[in-house]
């Protein structure tokens, strides 16, 4: 919850006076004040990034419905065209590439999209979106898309910025090393506060460094169980933090399912000869495999995705990702229109379901607009707090500079039946969140380094203030 904290008399580490209780946290507070410090300061710049682009991306659902409200939307009509023949009047529209996705009009004023792979110019992993109008068959326009909730041109730069800075799989690191440290800061935080003596939090009559302090604390109190989810479902689709966690999910059997595609029976794949190459028209046809899939129970909003292949079947899934979730999938043989395969929401692992829901709060889908208002007031609270760590430190330092930094030496006042447990979880920790323990592991190198310099050269000894 604090990023760059700085102490007060009362709140500096005494390593030469007795401690006055034989309370475990006693000789615990020094190490979390030095590593609430240290961590904030160096990853404060970091955290500051992440929580304005999340502000932006938060946003970004409501504006993108301003912005492309003449691709998305249609004056309500008397009846529905086939999908069929949406199809053909946006491939009419945009021969290029192939159809790799057709989600219908999931509401009376919205228009149908069909996603087109492979066209010239469209970023790799995206798709040119064609906005069909589902009672006419007039093509409203087109726009790259990109991921599973179909982000437009504007969210979508939003999302890349927010993920790795436009930067590419280098810039993720930036992503994955503030959310694998905002939970160990927001930790130390709490712990720091409810250490402190009641009258030490008050806002209210306080001046100077110490009303700074109280509103940093008080807000991050309050903002802390939200830091802690963020940071957790950050995690999850990281680079290196979340290969580990699908790992994990994996063997345990809690890894994400998905529905077989293999088209089945005596018939499968003759029915592709009934259609061209990248026309979505396969076999029994599209209206025919939404008609299967209805009859499944699958109501909008849903994606139709065409067999890949000879082999492969047509596959409908639900993609509504807001609450209720609704993300069950069929199968369906292009021959012959029956489903081969059915996958219900229902039946995924515990942690699978949890993973999703995660994803989708953190996002900013789950509950709408209240969930993207949550997400808008956690950023402003991270930055509120940054602000006002630095502040606090630079009131130190009497605000003419910056206080000074939190002497080492807090870790040999830490009882060896504490310490050792403490180092080994840590390691644990550092090797499952490697932008977690390589920073420490460089921070602790780089500190007894500068330590054992400034103690040979007789300017300070281990856990003392330097004069």
């Amino acid at each position: 919850m604090t990023t760059a904290p700085s102490t007060t008399t009362d709140e500096a580490p005494q390593p030469a006076a007795p401690a006055p209780s034989k309370s475990s946290w006693a000789p615990l507070r020094p190490l979390i004040l030095r590593l609430h410090f240290y961590a904030g300061v160096l990853v404060a710049p970091f955290l500051l990034v992440a929580a304005v682009t999340g502000l932006l991306y938060a946003g970004s659902f409501q504006a993108e419905k301003l912005v492309y409200d003449h691709e998305m939307t249609v004056p309500v009509g008397e009846r529905k065209l086939p999908i069929g023949e949406q199809v053909t009047a946006a491939r009419k529209a945009h021969p290029e590439g192939t159809v790799s996705a057709v989600r219908p009009s999931p509401e009376a004023d919205a228009t149908t999209r069909v996603m087109l792979s492979g066209v010239p110019g469209v970023g790799e992993g995206h798709t040119l979106a064609v906005f069909v109008d589902p009672y006419t068959a007039k093509v409203r326009g087109s726009l790259e898309q990109y991921g599973s909730t179909g982000a437009l041109p504007l969210r979508t730069w939003i999302d890349e910025f927010h993920r790795d800075l436009h930067l590419g799989e280098t810039g993720r690191l930036y992503s994955e090393l503030a959310a694998s440290w905002l939970w160990v800061i927001s930790a130390g935080g709490l712990a720091l506060w409810f250490s402190r003596r009641r009258t030490l939090r008050k806002v209210r009559g306080a001046t100077g460094r110490r009303r700074t302090l109280g509103l940093h604390g008080t807000v991050g109190v309050w903002a802390a169980a939200g830091f802690f989810f963020l940071s957790a479902t950050g995690l999850t689709w990281s680079a290196y933090a979340g290969a580990n966690i699908d790992e994990l999910r994996t063997s345990l059997g809690q890894a994400t399912p998905s529905v077989s595609a293999t088209a089945g029976g005596e018939h499968s794949g003759h029915g592709l000869a009934a259609g061209q190459a990248g026309d979505a028209a396969h076999g029994v046809g599209l209206d025919k495999v939404l008609t299967a899939a209805r009859a499944e129970g699958l109501g909008d909003p849903v994606e139709i995705v065409p067999p890949a292949d000879a082999t492969s079947a047509y596959v409908v899934k639900q993609v509504q990702r807001s609450w209720p979730t609704k993300q069950d999938a069929v199968a369906i043989d292009p021959a012959t229109g029956e489903v081969t395969d059915v996958l219900r929401f229902e039946d995924y692992p515990v942690l699978a379901k949890i993973t999703r829901w995660g994803i989708d709060l953190h996002t900013g889908i789950l509950f709408g607009l209240a969930n993207q208002i949550a997400l808008m007031l956690l950023a402003l609270s991270l930055i509120l707090l940054i602000v006002w760590g630095y502040r606090m430190w630079w009131q130190r330092g009497r605000g003419t500079a910056f206080g000074r930094a939190i002497p080492r030496g807090a870790w040999q006042q830490v009882p060896p039946q504490i310490l050792v447990p403490l180092l080994a979880g840590i390691a644990v920790l550092g090797y499952f969140l490697p932008l977690f323990g390589i920073p420490l592991a460089a921070f602790l190198a780089v500190d007894i380094l500068l330590g054992e310099i400034a103690y040979r050269r007789g300017r300070r000894s281990y856990g003392t203030p330097a004069a």
